[in-house]
């Protein structure tokens, strides 16, 4: 993978690493619900989440991984929630992963997206979602997501 190549030049030379993320949100009955979907590789429950892509925003990528992880698609806020760092497995190494998340209003959820073969998805409240991720500063950010966060 091209992008993780990338990433270890970078890793080698001391510069961080960075992703941008998507955290799915929709409010029912009142109640705010965020969307986690399963990691391909352990099963683990994640946000959807990859690499900056050329030419385009964090926004606009955290927009596309939304849309092949995750099957929704929607109106990304233009600020940042907030970021959160994690440990990388790549294939020679661990690298520090800093990742910029931005939550997205969900307007639209298919059935039937690019990679629902390879993962399972799942709307929970902020404080159940929370519980099921294993970075504490992720957990954070999700605890933090109220109904007003739609408005």
């Amino acid at each position: 993978m091209a992008n993780e190549k990338a990433a270890m030049r970078k890793a080698r030379r001391g510069k961080p690493i960075r992703q941008v993320a998507a955290i799915p949100f929709r409010t029912r009955d009142g109640a705010p619900e965020v969307m986690l979907v399963t990691s391909r590789g352990t099963r683990r429950f994640i946000v959807p989440k990859g690499w900056p892509m050329k030419g385009k925003s964090g926004r606009q990528a955290a927009l596309i991984e939304a849309q092949e992880e995750a099957g929704v698609s929607g109106e990304a806020r233009k600020q940042p929630l907030g970021k959160y760092r994690y440990w990388k497995r790549l294939s020679e190494a661990f690298v520090p992963v800093e990742v910029t998340v931005f939550l997205l209003v969900v307007q639209e959820s298919v059935d039937d997206w690019k990679e629902s073969g390879m993962r399972e998805r799942a709307w929970l409240s902020p404080g159940d979602a929370a519980m099921l991720i294993d970075e504490p500063e992720l957990a954070s950010l999700i605890r933090s997501i109220s109904a007003e966060a739609a408005a």
